[in-house]
C-alpha cells in the first residue's frame, strides 16, 4: 500500500510539472495546446477505442496525453438489509500516445482504481504499420476478447457499474504482454478489421480462488503475468469484425490457452489444462444516431480437474444488452448541444451451466438484472448519471434468489 501510495504522489508531481509548464507556454501562445477530439466517422472499429480518444497535445510535440475518471454515490439493499450510503472513486486512468517516426506509434494507459488501492498498467506497446492490411504490435496488449474489454472507458456508457458478464464471465479489463498483427480494410460503406495475438495467459487461480467456483477474473491477477506464461505457452486471441456505416458493427472473438502449470523443471505434473472463450459483439445506431443499441454475448469452457467440487463449472455463459436513446438535444444550462439520454440494460451471468452428477438436476449459480437510467450530457465527453439496479442472484441449489436494489449516482468525464 505505501509502495501504491509513493507511486502515485511521483506520477501526480510529474503530471503536475508537466501541467504547469504547458500553462506557461500556452499563455505565451493561445493556440499552443491542441485538443484533438475522439473521431465519430461512421466507419470506426472497437478495434479503434484504444486511439480513439480526446487527447491534448502542446505544440508540434509528438506526445498526447489524455484522461478520464468515475466517481459516484450509491445506496444498496440486498433482501432488505442495507449496508448504507457510500461515496466511490471508481478509478482514474491516464494515457499517452506518441508518433515515434512515421508509421511508429506508441500508446500506454495507467488505471488507478479506488484511489490506490489497485495501480495497473493497462496497456503499452508500440505499432508498426507495414500496410493498412498489416501491422504489428508489441507490448502489453489490450486482449479483444468481445467489444467492451478494448472499449469500456466510463464517458462512453450511461451506466455507472460495468456489465456483469464483462467483469465477471470475461474479466475486463483483461490485458496480457505479447505481439501479434491487426489490420483494417475499407470498401464504400464497409469496413473490416481483424486482429490476432499471441500473449501469456491465466494461472492456476482460475480454479484456485476465493470465491470457491471457476473465475477467469480471479485467474488474471497474477504479478507475474508480465514477466512469464503460467503454464510456459502462449495464449491465443483473435477477433473478425466487420462494420457497415449505416447498418453498425458485428465481430466475433476467440481466445484459448493453457492455464495451468502443468511441468515444473521439465517434470510432468499434470495434463494440460485449456480455457476456450467465444464472444459475439454487435452494436447498431438509427435515427441519426439518437436511439443505440449494444450488445454481447460469451461462451467460456474450462477444462476443470474431475476431482474437484462441482462448485467450480466447466461452461460459463453472459450477456448484456444496452438500449440508450436520446429524448432532447439542444441548448440547456449555457452548453450548446446538451442532451439527456434514457437508458435500459439487460444482463444475465451464468457461472455453471453444469448438472449434479448424482442427480442430474441443474446447477444453478446465476444472476440477472435490470438497470434503467437516464443521463445528461452537457458535451460529449461528460455524463451525469442516475441508475437504479435490480437484480436477482441464485445460489448452486437454486433456492430462492436473493434480491438486490442499488439506487447510484455518478459522474464520469474525459479530460
Amino acid at each position: 500500500m505505501k509502495t501504491s501510495i509513493f507511486l502515485f504522489r511521483i506520477i501526480s508531481v510529474a503530471i503536475l510539472f508537466i501541467s504547469i509548464t504547458i500553462e506557461i507556454l500556452a499563455q505565451k501562445d493561445s493556440s499552443f495546446i491542441k485538443r484533438i477530439p475522439a473521431d465519430t466517422l461512421g466507419n470506426k472499429l472497437n478495434m479503434d477505442a484504444v486511439y480513439n480518444r480526446p487527447f491534448l497535445q502542446a505544440g508540434k510535440s509528438p506526445i498526447a496525453i489524455g484522461g478520464y475518471l468515475e466517481t459516484n454515490t450509491q445506496y444498496s439493499s440486498t433482501d432488505g438489509i442495507s449496508d448504507g450510503f457510500s461515496f466511490q472513486f471508481r478509478r482514474t486512468n491516464l494515457f499517452f500516445s506518441s508518433t515515434i517516426a512515421k508509421k511508429i506509434r506508441f500508446f500506454s494507459e495507467l488505471e488507478f482504481e479506488d484511489g490506490t488501492k489497485e495501480i495497473n498498467l493497462e496497456a503499452a506497446f508500440v505499432d508498426f504499420e507495414f500496410h493498412p492490411l498489416l501491422n504489428l504490435r508489441s507490448g502489453i496488449i489490450v486482449n479483444p476478447i468481445g467489444a467492451f474489454n478494448q472499449n469500456h472507458d466510463g464517458p462512453r456508457w450511461d451506466f455507472i457499474d460495468r456489465p456483469i458478464s464483462a467483469t465477471s464471465i470475461l474479466p475486463a479489463t483483461l490485458s496480457n504482454v505479447g505481439l501479434g498483427l491487426l489490420g483494417k480494410y475499407f470498401i464504400h460503406n464497409w469496413s473490416l478489421g481483424y486482429e490476432a495475438y499471441l500473449t501469456n495467459g491465466f494461472d492456476d487461480n482460475i480454479i484456485d480462488n476465493e470465491e470457491n467456483r471457476t473465475s477467469l477474473a480471479a485467474g488474471k491477477l497474477s504479478p507475474e503475468k508480465f514477466e512469464e506464461s503460467n503454464s510456459g505457452l502462449p495464449m491465443f486471441t483473435g477477433k473478425l469484425a466487420i462494420r457497415n456505416r449505416k447498418i453498425g458493427e458485428v465481430g466475433l472473438s476467440y481466445m484459448t490457452g493453457i492455464y495451468n502449470q502443468w511441468k515444473v523443471d521439465g517434470l510432468v505434473l499434470d495434463s494440460k489444462r485449456r480455457i476456450n472463450v467465444i464472444a459475439l459483439d454487435f452494436n447498431s445506431s438509427y435515427l441519426r444516431n439518437k436511439l443505440n443499441i449494444t450488445g454481447e454475448v460469451t461462451k467460456v469452457y474450462v477444462d476443470v480437474p474431475v476431482t474437484y467440487s462441482q462448485t467450480f463449472g466447466s461452461e460459463q455463459l453472459g450477456a448484456f444488452v444496452d438500449v440508450a436513446g436520446t429524448i432532447f438535444q439542444k441548448q440547456m444550462l449555457g452548453w450548446e448541444r446538451a442532451k439527456i439520454n434514457l437508458a435500459v440494460r439487460f444482463e444475465y451471468a451464468d457461472y455453471n451451466q453444469g448438472k449434479f452428477r448424482e442427480t442430474n438436476s441443474n446447477i444453478a449459480d446465476d444472476i440477472w438484472a435490470i438497470v434503467p437510467g437516464i443521463a445528461f450530457r452537457p458535451v460529449g465527453t461528460t455524463v451525469l448519471r442516475f441508475n437504479y439496479r435490480f437484480q436477482k442472484q441464485k445460489d448452486l441449489l437454486g433456492n430462492p434468489p436473493s434480491k438486490t436494489g442499488i439506487i447510484q449516482f455518478g459522474v464520469s468525464s474525459y479530460f
